[in-house]
Order: C-alpha cells, then sequence, then structure tokens
C-alpha cells in the first residue's frame, strides 16, 4: 500500500496520518468526472466513544423490553474491548479474530480470553480443531466489520459474559438452559439483530438529532472540500438514511465555515441526492426510483415520498428515493470508470460497487492513522529484523544437524517467546550477537503493541 505524498518532502517532518490518502492501485483523478459519497461515517464522523456508548446503552434498554434480565443494565460501554472486522460465532457464541485466509488469531468467550484459565487452551481450541474457520459460512460466523457493529461487538462479549455466570443458568456448549427453556448462542445472536435494525430506525437517530453537538463531529473543510469537487466534475450523495435524518445532518455540518459557505443551502453542493438506497442492493436490482418532498424542514410533507416510479429528466439539487447505481449513471449521464465513490463499508460502499459497477472507490478507515503510526515508530525495528532474519537464514544455509550454530537458533527461538525478562537475561549470555538483537527486538514491537 503506498501513500500519496507531496515531493520534495524534508526529511524528519512529523507524518500527520490523519491528512493522507494511501492508494494500492494507480488512480489518475483527472480521469474522474464524478465524485460520490455515503454520509454516515464518511461525511458525518460520529463522535467515538459518545456515539457507541448511546448506542450501547438503547440496545440493553431494548433487549430488558423483548425479556432480558434487568441486571445486564448494569453493563457499561468500554471503547477499549471491541475492535472493527472481529467475528462471533453464533453456534459457540465466540468473538474471534481471523485473519484473510480464516486462521484464528485470537477469541474470546465473554470476556475470558480462549487461552486464559479457568478454561483450558485444549477445551477451547476443540471448537476450532485447525485454528481455522470457514469464514464464507455466514450462517454460524458473522463478521462484524462497520463502526456501526463496535457497539454490538461489545454487548455480545457482556450477555455471554452475565449469563455465564448468573447462577439461574446452566452453561452449556451452545448455549444456556435454564428450567425448560434453553437460550442458544444463535438465538441471542438473533435477538442482539433485531435490538440493532430497531434502534438504528428509530430512537438512535432521534437521541442523536437532540444533542448533534454530543455525537457529530463538525469540520469547516467539507463544504470547502465539495465546492472545489464541484468545480472539475459531479458530486452525487447515496445513503441509506432517510431523508429528514440526512436533512438534519447534513444542515447541521454544512452550517460551519465561512459566512459565504454557511449561507449555502447543504443540497447545493450536490448534483443529485439519493437516500433510503438500500446499500448494497442499491448496486444490484435496486429499488424504486422515488422522488421526494423537500419542503421546508418541519413542515407536514417534508420527507414524504412522491407516489409512482420517477421516470423523468434528472432535476439539480432534487432528492430521490431508492433507486439503484445504474440509474445514478444514467441521471447525471457518466460511466462506471468515471466516478470515484468514498464511503466506509467495505462490503456494502466498496466491493459492492467495485465488483458491480465498475466505480473506482476509496475507503475511508480512521483507524488506520493509528496502525501507520506505529508502523512508522517500529521502522527501524522492522528494517532491523528483516535484516537478521537474512542473517539467520544465511547460518541455517552452512549448517547441518551436529552444529552447534544449530544450539544458537534453537536459543534464540526460545528466548523469543520467553515472558519473564529474568529468563531472558539469563539465555542471553549464551546468543550470539546477530541472535541476542533479533529476538530483543521482536520482544519490544511485542511489547509497544499490547
Amino acid at each position: 500500500m503506498a501513500s500519496v505524498e507531496p515531493r520534495g518532502e524534508p526529511q524528519g517532518l512529523e507524518q500527520d496520518w490523519h491528512q493522507r490518502i494511501f492508494v494500492n492501485r494507480s488512480l489518475a483523478l483527472g480521469k474522474i468526472r464524478c465524485f460520490g459519497f455515503d454520509m454516515d461515517y464518511t461525511l458525518a464522523a460520529y463522535k467515538s466513544p459518545a456515539y457507541e456508548a448511546l448506542a450501547f446503552e438503547l440496545l440493553l434498554e431494548r433487549l430488558v423490553c423483548v425479556g432480558y434480565p434487568h441486571e445486564i443494565l448494569r453493563y457499561t460501554y468500554d471503547p477499549t474491548f471491541p475492535t472493527r472486522g472481529l467475528v462471533f460465532d453464533v453456534l459457540y457464541g465466540n468473538l474471534l479474530k481471523v485473519d484473510t485466509h480464516g486462521n484464528v488469531l485470537l477469541g474470546a468467550h465473554g470476556f475470558t480470553f480462549l487461552s486464559d484459565p479457568p478454561l483450558p487452551r485444549a477445551e477451547i481450541w476443540s471448537f476450532y480443531p485447525s485454528k481455522f474457520i470457514q469464514r464464507d459460512n455466514l450462517q454460524r460466523f458473522h463478521i462484524l466489520n462497520t463502526l456501526f457493529n463496535l457497539p454490538e461487538t461489545y454487548l455480545y462479549a457482556c450477555l455471554v459474559d452475565f449469563f455465564s455466570g448468573c447462577s439461574r443458568y446452566t452453561n452449556c456448549d451452545t448455549g444456556y438452559q435454564h428450567g425448560n427453556l434453553f437460550m442458544s448462542f444463535r438465538s441471542l445472536f438473533q435477538d442482539v439483530t433485531d435490538a440493532m435494525d430497531n434502534i438504528h430506525h428509530g430512537c438512535l437517530k432521534e437521541k442523536t438529532l437532540e444533542d448533534l453537538e454530543k455525537y457529530v463531529e463538525k469540520d469547516a473543510r467539507i463544504p470547502i472540500l465539495l465546492g472545489k469537487m464541484k468545480e472539475v466534475g459531479k458530486v452525487f450523495l447515496a445513503t441509506n438514511s432517510s431523508y429528514n435524518y440526512t436533512d438534519a445532518i447534513m444542515t447541521y455540518l454544512f452550517g460551519v465555515g465561512e459566512a459565504e459557505a454557511s449561507a449555502r443551502p447543504w443540497r447545493s453542493y450536490f448534483d443529485l441526492i439519493v437516500v433510503d438506497t438500500h446499500k448494497p442492493c442499491f448496486f444490484a436490482e435496486g429499488t424504486v426510483l422515488r422522488q421526494v418532498n423537500t419542503v421546508m424542514a418541519g413542515a407536514e410533507d417534508s420527507g414524504k415520498l412522491r407516489v409512482g416510479t420517477y421516470t423523468g429528466p434528472h432535476q439539480h439539487c432534487a432528492v430521490y428515493s431508492g433507486g439503484s447505481s445504474d440509474v445514478v449513471c444514467e441521471l447525471l449521464g457518466v460511466r462506471g470508470k468515471d466516478i470515484l465513490y468514498i464511503g466506509d463499508h467495505i462490503f456494502g460502499d466498496i466491493l459492492k460497487s467495485k465488483k458491480q459497477q465498475g466505480w473506482r472507490t476509496c475507503l475511508v478507515v480512521p483507524e488506520l492513522s493509528r496502525e501507520v503510526d506505529i508502523w512508522a515508530q517500529e521502522k527501524e525495528r522492522m528494517e532491523l529484523l528483516k535484516r537478521l532474519d537474512m542473517h539467520l537464514a544465511d547460518l541455517y544455509q552452512h549448517m547441518d544437524g551436529s552444529s552447534r550454530g544449530l544450539q544458537v537458533i534453537n536459543s534464540t527461538k526460545r528466548e523469543i517467546w520467553m515472558p519473564h525478562e529474568s529468563v531472558v537475561e539469563q539465555e542471553r549470555a549464551n546468543l550470539d550477537c546477530a541472535s541476542h538483537l533479533l529476538s530483543y527486538s521482536r520482544k519490544l514491537i511485542k511489547r509497544s503493541h499490547y
């Protein structure tokens, strides 16, 4: 992955990764005729952890309303626990960190990590004999791959923790027994999914709009960016949110900056606005395209859909509901390769638009800045490790089974995995210089990342 950097940048200048764009293939912006945006977590960045804490609280309240014990309300959101991209195993109730190939790297049952007592490693890993899962088995493994999933991720851990420690419930491999009732992890997953759908179509948006300053980031550069894009091409908005919610959020976002920009209606920055898109369905067959009544916010008819499918020409600043990506291309007079679409959902925004329509894509990954920052801090050590690995490979090449050099290598391997500093110090004297530097560097990197 390469970074788009200005030429002639002074060496040693501190990097601000929040301001960087990274590419994994060449992109000629001069050939882009149209820029598309998602809204949630793209133009509208929600404040963390306040927004996730709100969603988590509403989820708990919803579950209690449908019959879950009131005791679960004692849990509060901990932003240090969940991370995007975890997998929930609906058969055994485990949260798993899995690599691209399906190898299980880390797992937790509630807040008990799979390698921790009182659950023996052999017992837990018997659920995953090869430490491997079939990621495409979506009936069993649910991938939590959006920022909206963070409170949901933490909720799974809380519920498993609660029921595992509650004396009223008997722990089973695939759920909990309570008298004549059995609650499987699959049913728990379904309850949480239903609760998520419920709050996202109702109270979460209402609570957000009641205190936009608390939950939504304001950035004066957004109107400037869209204004410059509109000078060189067409700009459209395609969001799953309803018109009334979109109008409230965008009005708040565009009410900043220069007096000239703040007086300009937010819809004037876009050539086309599509709400209720139902992505990823939007990039396939889509839904019926309808016009949205955009009378003054608060009016009785604001946000209501006009009856019938819209078949007329594109009207500048008009707002539509539903439709499909094909309709967007037709209304704007552009082709797939002409479009650069920017969103946060790797599946709903990026993969589908690229594979099914050929759109060029830009994925918003807020977490990437921290990851790259760690990489930059440890770059010298990583280069050292690379050189020492090559040196050790040379040692292997010139030794046989009886060589004392093999003992040096084995000692190095033992030191890399030794958890206690005192033991490492004891062994260090027996290692040659190359082996010592390799193990010590790896140990420091490992500590800095956990």
